[in-house]
Parts: structure tokens; sequence; C-alpha cells
């Protein structure tokens, strides 16, 4: 019975009995695993608090015949001020779910697992624009899961191109002039230019940058329509948000 200590994120929290908990963590070294959490609805035990949703810290679980078990834990930031603000709780809760949907259990993914924790430290932080870090986070997300989008060169004839206006769901890249744009989706040239600089630059820096807002509602569809395509699932947690914004636009 192996014992493994590592760092996490915990994405979902099920009830489970009377008094445990089935928590699915994030981790570094395992990649996305569900442990059980024995006692842990009890707000005496010890496992309480580190297995709230978004909790981010140091775990101890070990593998038994059917599924992991959470032994203990420490707190490092338990995030739990997502849970004050609604937009921000659904802003946290879809990060959560584009992990949860674009992994498989027990796959270690460092690259993605380090963009993940930084986007939570920096959504908590209020310092950044939060559509420009969902789409740093988006692109940074498809990469790391090998759905990558290349912008430097036609994803059809390998040509290197510097600008376009057609972007192929199926390649995964910018269209040239030249190549037909069948199964492509069409932007201004100005959000691929946009999209090429994001794809780029490290997410700790993304507070430099101001994007207009036409061309932020053109990255959003994009991005959503290569999530859908590549995941087969539609991330919910945004829709419900949303749907409230529409619903405060109508009253």
């Amino acid at each position: 019975m192996a014992v493994i200590n590592c760092k996490a994120v915990v994405l979902k929290v099920y009830d489970y009995r009377d008094n445990d908990k089935i928590v699915w963590l994030y981790t570094d070294k395992l990649g996305k695993i569900s442990a059980i959490a024995k006692g842990a609805k009890k707000s005496k035990s010890k496992l309480f608090s580190i297995t709230l949703p978004f909790c981010f810290g140091e775990y101890t679980v070990f593998k038994s015949k059917s599924m992991y078990v959470l032994t203990e834990g420490k707190i490092i930031e338990s995030f739990q001020g997502f849970l004050k603000d609604l937009d921000t709780l659904t802003y946290a809760s879809y990060l959560c779910e584009l992990i949860d949907i674009s992994t498989v259990d027990e796959e270690s993914n460092i690259n993605l697992y380090k963009v993940f924790v930084s986007t939570f430290y920096l959504l908590n932080s209020n310092a950044v624009d939060i559509d420009t870090l969902l789409r740093v986070y988006e692109l940074n997300l498809l990469k790391c899961t090998g759905y990558g989008i290349n912008f430097d060169y036609c994803s059809m004839c390998r040509k290197k191109i510097d600008k376009s206006e057609y972007i192929s769901l199926q390649y995964h890249g910018g269209v040239c002039s030249e190549c037909p744009k069948a199964m492509s989706f069409k932007i201004s040239k100005a959000a691929y230019k946009v999209l090429k600089v994001l794809n780029n630059i490290s997410i700790e820096k993304i507070y430099r940058l101001t994007i207009p807002k036409d061309i932020k509602k053109e990255l959003e569809n994009l991005l959503k329509l290569f999530i859908v395509n590549n995941y087969s699932r539609t991330p919910k947690s945004l829709e419900i948000l949303n749907f409230i914004k529409e619903s405060e636009k109508n009253e």
C-alpha cells in the first residue's frame, strides 16, 4: 500500500453515506483522482476544511482495492472567497469543469496543473481582466491536452502565415488565402492577431493586456467551439452565468 503525498485542488465534492465524502482532486503527481474522505462531512473532522470545493493544499492518499483514500491534508490556499460572489464562483467552477472534461483519471499533466493553479490565484487576485484570463486558460488547456491551435502556419498546406481570417476546427489552425475554408471559423484579422499573442504569453503577464469588447466576444465564440468540438461536452458553468446575466438584462 503506497502512500502518496501530493499537491492538489478540489474539483468537486459529493456526499457519500452518512459522514463521508467523495472528493475529486487535480494533483501534481497523479493527475485527476477521486478519493473517499471518511468522516469528512463532520465539521470537527480533520478532513472537513481540506475537502471544501476549490481548496488548494497538500494531500496524503493511498490506493485501496477500488479507489484512493484521503487520510490527511494541509491547506495552502482555501479559495473560499470564490463562494461570496456569484460571478467568481461560476468562473472558478468553469475552470474546474474544464479540467474534469478534458482529462482522464490518473494521467499526470504537470504543465496543465501549473496553469490551473496559476489561474486560480489570478482569479482570486481581482487584478486581471476575467475574460482575458479565461481565454488564455482555454488556449493553454487545449495545448496541454494535445489540441493546441497553430497560428503561424496554414493548418492545411503548412505555408507560413502572419494573419488570417479563418481558423480550421478540423486541422487546428489558421488557413491561408489559397486553401479551402470548409469547416473553418471566420474571425477578424484583429482577433487573429490577439489570439497569437494570447497563445504565446505567460499567463502571469496577462495583466498588461487590454482587449476591445468586440474582439473578446470573437475569441469567446471561437474557443467555445474548439472546446465543445474536442472534448465532446459543453461546460455548464458559463451557460448558467450567461443565463443569469441575460435574465438581469430583461428585468
